[in-house]
């Protein structure tokens, strides 16, 4: 490969522009597989409530233990692969989580598939920091926003998938066959994630982006920052980060508090029967990526780099339509599938926007770190998610559920107006 010196601008353009789209389409597809050893959980939990003879309290359990290794985990992937190559390790992310739903798939207790689960969030959650790093690594902040919503779509295409063809292999073959096809699929997709990706443009021999785009560059110490400097420079002192990990703190709640329950709530509050309610269920990912793809451009070229502004509008909608479903309860299939378009909508654009401004807030130097500590607190919502929200319909109905959720969604929206108008130092730069 030529040295980046020794290119000409049109040749650095054309390698930009292929490499760009190879690493955009390879992270869609590489963290969409991540869903398919992670949301088959939520495809069987309806069968495991008959088969070992549980509540969804105990359920719930094994969600929160997920989510707390999930959350923990990729605070400290996020430091890792701030140091290490993305490339490798997204790719062994991926195999283990495949491995860990093969033995689930080959257990034959509750507790041993919670035990496996619970060690699958060690593995997921290498799977998102290096989504963050490669896309801080190739996109300057002006084109940022609208690319991690088209790559943020990989959240809402594995949940499709696993949604349809995993509730089709739950009806034809069992709940053992749910845990061990999508393994299999997802172990030849990390192969195809070791080949397709790469680090950084200047591991291929081109300049950074802020060098392309004659940016000035974050910082003067150059690709070698300590994780000391990390901390003490880019996460501690950094209130406007802290803002968004609070804020994802309540979208979790609410996003995996659908994606954990969605199923089993349609299930039994709505009588829905197995695949009609991944149909439904379907509805709220897909309206996800519109969601995730407006919020990112509306950031970017209405509301200029604001992602905070931009996600307190969505969240102030999701609230009132949470709130519109709680006081209006319905069977119809039609009106519970609006509904789910509406929340799927409303809470992906808040999900995808976090993702960008903690990366941008934690810096291009520690994209990953930031981005992984948003995670952490969005995880930690996830954890009331999992066994609270399994105690609170187990006692008070799932009417009481879209309460809560309500009231998380006005507490998020509170922490985003606190960043009203924070921007990243990269699009002041820009501007």
């Amino acid at each position: 490969m030529k040295n980046s010196c020794a290119l000409t601008p049109g040749e650095i353009d054309a390698k930009y522009r292929y490499w760009r789209f190879r690493t955009v389409y390879s992270l869609i597809i590489g963290y969409a597989a991540f869903y398919l050893v992670r949301q088959n959980f939520q495809v069987v939990m309806v069968n495991m409530l008959k088969e070992f003879n549980c509540t969804k309290t105990d359920i719930g359990w094994a969600l929160t233990a997920f989510a707390l290794i999930y959350g923990v985990g990729k605070f400290f992937g996020g430091i890792i692969c701030d140091k290490t190559n993305a490339r490798w390790f997204m790719t062994v992310g991926l195999l283990g989580s495949a491995l860990c739903s093969i033995c689930m798939g080959l257990s034959s207790t509750l507790w041993s598939i919670a035990l496996f689960y619970a060690a699958n969030g060690i593995f997921q959650s290498a799977g998102w920091p290096p989504v963050s790093r490669l896309m801080t690594q190739w996109y300057s902040a002006d084109r940022l926003g609208t690319m991690w919503g088209t790559v943020n779509a990989s959240h809402q295409i594995g949940s499709v998938v696993i949604l349809t063809l995993g509730s089709l292999i739950l009806k034809r073959l069992g709940w053992r066959y749910t845990f061990l096809i999508p393994a299999v699929v997802a172990i030849f997709l990390a192969f195809f994630l070791a080949e397709r990706l790469r680090d950084s443009p200047q591991s291929l021999g081109l300049p950074s982006v802020e060098e392309k785009e004659n940016l000035t560059e974050e910082h003067s110490d150059g690709e070698d920052v300590t994780l000391k400097e990390i901390f003490l420079k880019h996460i501690l002192p950094n209130r406007a980060l802290w803002y968004v990990c609070c804020a994802n703190f309540f979208v979790y709640v609410i996003r995996m508090g659908f994606f954990n329950w969605a199923l089993m709530f349609l299930k039994e509050s709505r009588g829905a029967e197995i695949m009609t309610s991944a149909w439904m269920s379907s509805a709220f990912e897909m309206t996800g990526t519109i969601g995730g793809f407006l919020a990112g451009w509306m950031s970017d070229r209405v509301f200029g780099g604001r992602r905070n502004c931009t996600s307190f509008y969505f969240m102030i909608i999701l609230m009132l339509v949470l709130l519109i479903f709680w006081a209006l309860p319905t069977n119809s299939v039609f009106m519970n599938t609006l509904f789910f378009f509406a929340f799927g909508f409303s809470v992906y654009g808040p999900q995808t926007l976090v993702g960008v401004a903690g990366a941008e807030f934690g810096s291009r130097r520690a994209a990953a770190t930031g981005a992984g500590l948003t995670g952490t607190f969005g995880y930690l919502g996830s954890a009331i998610s999992g066994w609270g929200v399994g105690k609170i319909a187990d006692e008070c109905g799932w009417s009481a559920v879209f309460l809560f959720f309500a009231i998380c969604a006005a507490a998020g929206a509170f922490f985003f107006m606190l960043n009203w108008d924070k921007t990243s130092q990269r699009q002041k730069a820009k501007a």
